[in-house]
């Protein structure tokens, strides 16, 4: 980027400036690829940091399957990260986690848990694990909360074969004037869902997959304790990247734990910080880090990063989870692998409640302007 006078001695915002559009060769925005240099196999720039209120197992699949990477908290139990892990990597590249009850719950436990997905309905299958109905909040009205659901749900189905196009999902749900279907493998049972607006996104975003085809997650491994031990049991469990996080990353216990890490786990892919200077990012790469997570996220903060790239070119560096719609583009253009996002997917109403769904719906926004950002 380059002033058409002279660079003003003072810092510009957004609303200071008017951006100049120059010659381009580039037709769409969609003609951009977005995969990351830093070998993670995310296809958009984009990791949901590792804070409590964010990041979950809902937004580790969303995250994944739009081609971001989101990476889980380090003060979760092993035994639920284990969980966690199996239950992401079970997830469709495509197709959305339908909420399934049998026909003898009741009106009130899909109303408990309608809302915990995005599509807003929820698929009755019978024992054989087939698509029996669909519920959904209209589907509710006149009836108390203890009717079970063979006496409310719609039986009239329009079923998704698994294997078709998006394209021609979105097609036979438009003329079907139907915003929601199952997907269902040759045997008919219940594989998936797909939506409209979910059909549609699968056309322009490909899913972010590890080296066994499947959706990547990250988990965030301390400094103290011991760091080697739990790498390995992460590794072991199917984690793809490990985050050494900590506030201050310059220090020795921090290289430490990643030399530590990288002796138990040299194939790993490595993510380390947080640092502010050339002398903290070149520490942690000798260390044995692959990607150096640099701190502050704000708008200053890309000027620090485009100063480290400087003499570091080869170094891949992202800010760390404070990055917002705002300063997205600086980042990218000051050289950032991966954009950072957290703490603005946390509405305090939506984490107040337990809104997770809010959550993940602000992190699908975030993905999604980051497409719109033209080259």
């Amino acid at each position: 980027m380059r002033f058409l006078g002279s660079a003003p001695p003072y810092d510009l915002t957004y609303s200071d400036v008017f951006m100049v559009p120059s010659l381009s060769s580039v037709p769409s925005r969609f003609d951009v690829d977005l995969s990351t240099p830093d070998g993670l196999g995310t296809t958009i720039p984009v990791v949901v940091a590792n804070m409590t209120a964010v990041a979950g197992r809902r937004m580790a699949e969303t995250v994944a399957r739009r081609g971001g990477l989101t990476v889980l908290p380090q003060d979760i139990p092993l035994d639920v990260i284990d969980t966690v892990v199996r239950y992401v990597k079970s997830r469709h590249l495509v197709y959305d986690t339908p909420i399934t009850l049998d026909s003898s719950h009741t009106v009130g436990d899909a109303l408990g848990l309608i809302h915990k997905r995005a599509h807003d309905a929820v698929v009755i299958v019978g024992a054989d694990g087939r698509p029996e109905g669909i519920f959904t909040e209209r589907d509710a009205a006149g009836f108390d909360r203890f009717t079970q659901l063979r006496n409310v749900m719609s039986r009239e189905l329009v079923l998704l074969k698994d294997g078709t196009a998006p394209e021609s999902m979105y097609e036979r749900l438009t003329d079907a004037r139907l915003h929601f279907a199952p997907v269902v493998d040759g045997d008919g049972r219940l594989l998936g869902c797909m939506t409209r607006k979910g059909a549609l996104r699968s056309t322009i975003y490909r899913p972010a997959v590890g080296a066994d085809g499947r959706l990547l997650i990250a988990v965030a491994v301390g400094i103290n304790g011991d760091p080697a031990a739990k790498a390995k049991e992460l590794i072991a469990t199917g984690v793809d990247v490990l985050v050494i996080d900590t506030a201050h990353g310059h220090q020795t216990k921090t290289a430490a734990a990643i030399e530590a890490v990288r002796a138990v786990a040299p194939d790993a892919k490595i993510v380390a910080g947080n640092v502010v200077t050339i002398e903290g990012t070149r520490d942690l790469i000798n260390a044995g880090a692959d990607i150096v997570k640099i701190f502050p996220s704000d708008i200053g903060g890309a000027k620090y990063l485009k100063a480290l790239k400087g003499p570091l070119p080869q170094v891949r560096m992202m800010p760390t989870g404070g990055v917002t719609v705002e300063t997205a583009e600086s980042f990218l253009k000051a050289g950032a692998c991966a954009l950072g996002i957290g703490g603005s997917l946390v509405e305090s109403q939506a984490v107040a409640n337990g809104d997770f769904d809010r959550i993940t719906s602000l992190a699908r926004q975030f993905v999604e302007v980051v497409r719109g950002i033209s080259p």
